[in-house]
Formats: C-alpha cells, structure tokens, sequence
C-alpha cells in the first residue's frame, strides 16, 4: 500500500517543541550488526559462522545472498564512521563477531580483537556513545556443530567470550548488551528453522531459549566483574498482538501471540520464571531447568533494549494457539509489516505496569524497509521518514505517560543483508550500492542530521 501523503508534511522530521526529543540527555544513535555488514569472512583469522553455513546453503536465503562481501566493512569502517559523524547522532549500536575474536580452543584471535579495538576508539574519539553487542546471530559454526544453544556447555563458552571481550575493552564501552533478540535464534533459529542453523523443533525452541538467556546471565555477572563502569543489558524484540474480532477466544489468541514473542523472554529476564500460558500454546516442550538457573537469569538489568517492528493480529486456531489474520487496507513496509506506530507505546506502558522490576529502557532497534532507489543522486524515502517520526512520537507518548525511555537507536546506519531476505530489503538511512560500495545519504538521513544539528545548537 502506498503511503498516504497526509502522513507526510512539509517538515517531516522535527517533533513538536515539547518532545522529550529536544532534550540532550536523551540519546538518539543508529546501529548495526557485524554479519550484517563487515564481509571478510575469511579473513585474519576469522572462521565461520552458522551464517556462513545457512546462507551458503541453496534455498535459504532469498537469491542466494550471502554475507561475505555484505558492505565490506571490515575495509571501509573508516569512511562509515565519517558517514556516521555526518548524521550528527550520539550513539552507535555494534556488534562484535564471536568467530572474529577467538579460535576453536577459546584462544584469542589479536587481529579480530584489534579490529574492534579500533572501531570503539574512533567512536570514542568523535564523542560517541558506544553500545557494544556481545551476540548478534553469528555463532562460531564449530559451536554448533557441538549442538550450539542446545548443548548447555555453551553457556560457559559464551562467559569465556563474554570474558575476552570485556577485559579487551574495559573502561571504552558504555553500555554492553550480552544477546541481540534471543526469540530470534531460538524460534527462528531452532523452532522454525526460517534462521540458522534452520532446525524446526518446538522443544528444541524452548531450550535452546533457556540457554541463551541462562548464557546471558552468566555474561552479566562476568561484565560487571570486569567492566563496572559500564551499563549490561539485553535487547529483546517485541511485538503486538490484536484480536481479529472482539471474541474471548480471539482475545485469548492476541494474549498468546504477546505471551510467546514478548513474555517468553521477559518473564524469565524480570520475574524468573516462564510464563505458563507458553506452555498452554507449545504443550510438552518445557525446558530443562536446573537448580539455580532462573535466578541466574533474572540477574538484575542495567537497561532492557527494545526493538520494535510491527503489530500482528491474529485469531483462535479453534484449539490452543492463534493464526495470523492479516488486516487489509493498512500501510506496510517492504517486508510487508503492518506500520502501528501505536503498538510501540502500548506495548511500553503495558510493560511499565506489569514488570515492577522494569530497568530504564532504550529502544535499540526502529526503522523500516523499502525499495529504495537512487535518482538522480538523491533517495527520497518518504515513507522511512514518516515512520521514524510517528514511532519517535509513539515513544514520547510512552515517555510522558511515565516510562523510563533514555534513548533510541535507528535501524538501520546503512542498506545491509537483510538475513533471509539478503540484499532485497533495505533498512538504511544511508544507501548502499553493492555493485560498487557507494554509499548515498537517503532524505531521511538528510533530515535526521539536520534536526540533530539544530536540537545540539539549542543545548
């Protein structure tokens, strides 16, 4: 559906003078994954991911796209970051890749440590909040063959990588995120196998799920052990469910579709314990939880992440689940996600009032893909820039009605591979050209760093 041109004003992207937008404490950044954009997968040292593996498999992704040149920018980190000062943001949301900085026997990889090292003093030096991202999908493909997040042993692995990477970077990180959307690598990854490593057991959902978060809380406890000076926490995608018609059973299916993308993994993270209606949804694929584990994951949280994409809405499958009911006559994205700006604040207020534990929140990942094309020089991406306005909106909304918001993160700096989807979908405020790596500023990126030069001038 096009974009209803009512949306769109004659200044697009300046919120109102009251907007918590205004303040400077309030960090607006853009982030990044490591697969997503470094390429150079084989090189110095770095060995590979199950996302080399997935993408190299036929069939996986989408016109056989893989991530080994991806932006290239492992070569050209440099000029991005320039890219990046010129959008005039505060903050940059990376991930490092776990195969970049240790060998098989846990050894450390110095080239891939180095490489990091350098991208998060540069950031440094320009002033920028740095957010690191211990695990953003690319797991060491040795790991998996060991039986990846379904053999509990990686959770010590990953304190040992945890480990690693925060006595490297101690004191030049300012806030650390131990896991990027476990519901991503557990359902996607081992539940429906859409994701690497592509397997489709729901048991195998469920425990692979306790893993990663079980992992998490042991790389909290080793981070602020070695970098106390530093926020942990973890981003979590979530997502709004609404009933298909007013029906107790439809509600009921809208409640189970929030049960197993939002509580699945906040209930354990702020309440330590699984919601039971998951189990209600996914009968007999409880996980094996041992003594001690859930206090382990319900470590207290500097900051929750929150990412945030789009509203499903669903109705009952007449026995224990939902399926989805797509509405008609409202706007989507290239990916074909419903645009409801207003699922973002109701979902934050509704975990405002259901976690009393709930630690201040940054929204880590927002933004929109579209089939964006260079004309004439220029990328007029519309849409993007109504959608990052009336989503900054919705967070105000969220703000003002009393929730601890302190920042949001752009999804996405640059045009990336979009995972199953490759290099179709593009999520950037700055064009990529992947034939040649030239890289172009969208209108919205314009925009952006227009209003963040004015709102620093006011500071």
């Amino acid at each position: 559906m096009a974009l209803d041109a009512a949306v769109v004003s004659s200044d697009p992207f300046s919120p109102p003078a009251d907007s918590t937008l205004w303040r400077r404490d309030f960090l607006l950044g853009a982030a990044t994954a490591s697969y997503q954009i470094e390429g150079a997968v084989n090189e110095d040292g770095r060995l590979p991911s199950i996302w080399d593996t997935f993408s190299a498999t036929p069939g996986k992704v989408l016109a056989g796209d893989t991530g080994a040149l991806a932006c290239d920018h492992y070569h050209r980190w440099e000029s991005d970051f320039d890219l990046l000062s010129a959008l005039n943001v505060d903050g940059y949301r990376l991930s490092i890749a776990w195969p970049r900085v240790m060998d098989e026997a846990g050894r450390p990889n110095r080239k891939g440590i180095d490489f990091y090292k350098r991208l998060v003093a540069r950031l440094r030096e320009k002033g920028l909040k740095v957010f690191v991202t211990l695990y953003h999908w690319d797991l060491p493909q040795y790991l998996e063959d060991r039986g990846g997040w379904l053999n509990r042993d990686i959770v010590y692995r990953f304190a040992q990588y945890a480990d690693l990477m925060s006595r490297e970077l101690e004191g030049q990180v300012d806030a650390w995120a131990t896991l990027n959307e476990p519901w991503c690598s557990a359902f996607l990854g081992y539940g429906n196998g859409h994701h690497a490593p592509g397997l489709t057991n729901g048991r195998y959902a469920t425990q692979a799920m306790h893993h990663l978060l079980l992992a998490h809380g042991r790389a909290v406890e080793v981070l602020r052990a070695n970098d106390p000076g530093s926020l942990k926490g973890i981003v979590a995608n979530v997502g709004k469910g609404s009933a298909n018609t007013g029906s107790a059973a439809d509600a009921h299916a809208a409640h189970l579709f929030e049960v197993q993308h939002n509580a699945w993994v906040l209930d354990p993270l702020l309440k330590k314990s699984y919601p039971q209606d998951l189990f209600e949804l996914w009968p007999g694929t409880e996980p094996l939880v041992l003594e001690g584990d859930m206090e382990t994951i319900g470590t207290p949280l500097d900051f929750l992440g929150i990412n945030y994409y789009f509203r499903t809405n669903v109705k009952s499958d007449g026995a224990h689940g939902f399926t989805e009911v797509p509405l008609q006559g409202v706007e989507r994205t290239q990916m074909g996600w419903e645009v409801y700006p207003d699922g973002l604040r109701d979902l934050l207020i509704g975990f405002n009032e259901s976690y009393p534990s709930l630690p201040p929140i940054y929204i880590t990942e927002n933004g929109m893909a579209s089939d964006d094309k260079v004309i004439d020089g220029r990328v007029n991406d519309e849409q993007r820039i109504s959608f990052l306005k009336r989503h900054l909106a919705a967070v105000d909304s969220a703000i003002k009605a009393g929730v601890d918001v302190r920042g949001y993160f752009i999804w996405s700096l640059m045009d990336n591979f979009e995972w199953a989807y490759g290099y179709e979908r593009r999520f950037g405020v700055i064009h990529v050209d992947y034939e040649t790596q030239e890289r172009t500023f969208k209108r919205s990126a314009e925009l952006i760093a227009k209003f963040l030069e004015e709102r620093n001038a006011r500071a």
